[in-house]
């Protein structure tokens, strides 16, 4: 006759640990934690995970990469949220994007949008201090609520006066796959497209078709 053996209460801690640290997610949340100064337990490092499901893999490596890089103390949810690339600059990119006068254009994120709209008065007062706080401050919550959300990043042309202008800004956009080139080519009239912009235009449409 078989008689059942005790089960060592450690053993089964040790086993679920390393279940849980099977998960390189986990894994590297933990030991995140761990490098910013102040250790996560297994369960915390899990419950961080699952709040980050939605996001891929690779983003949210690089983010945890930024945070070991960037951050000394715990390390919270919005922390790596905050860092994951999404296609939205980060504040100091986004602030140099803004247009300066009303000749300017610039292709922005709606949260970029907002945040100039409460920016831009301080700015237009010659408060060059306060009016980049409070960008930087309104964009970078902006931001995280979109991405807790699991919003995409929405680019929309805002068009300044100066034609040769909004031709490079709008050309940067296409490159940089923020708008597409027939929506570029919308916005500018046949007349005002210099020749190689033109070039430019059909080079990505064609490159699109393939």
């Amino acid at each position: 006759m078989r008689y059942p053996q005790a089960v060592d209460p450690g053993a089964l801690n040790d086993e679920r640990s390393q279940a849980v640290c099977a998960d390189p997610l986990v894994q590297a949340i933990s030991l995140t934690s761990e490098v910013c100064g102040l250790p996560l337990s297994h369960a915390a490092a899990e419950m961080l995970a699952k709040d980050l499901a939605g996001f891929s893999e690779s983003a949210l490596m690089d983010a945890l990469a930024r945070c070991r890089l960037e951050l000394q103390g715990p390390l919270k949810t919005a922390d790596i949220v905050v860092r994951i690339e999404d296609g939205r600059p980060d504040p100091d990119e986004a602030w140099a994007m803004m247009p300066r006068t009303e000749s300017s254009s610039v292709v922005w994120t709606d949260e970029m949008a907002q945040a100039w709209g409460v920016a831009s008065p301080l700015l237009q007062a010659g408060d060059l201090s306060a009016a980049h706080t409070a960008f930087r401050e309104i964009y970078t919550k902006a931001v995280l609520r979109a991405r807790i959300s699991r919003k995409p990043a929405h680019w929309t042309p805002s068009l300044g006066s100066d034609v040769a202008g909004r031709e490079r800004v709008l050309l940067d956009a296409v490159k940089k796959k923020r708008i597409s080139a027939e929506h570029a080519e919308r916005l500018l009239p046949d007349q005002t497209i210099a020749a190689q912009a033109r070039e430019v235009i059909k080079q990505l449409q064609l490159k699109k078709l393939h």
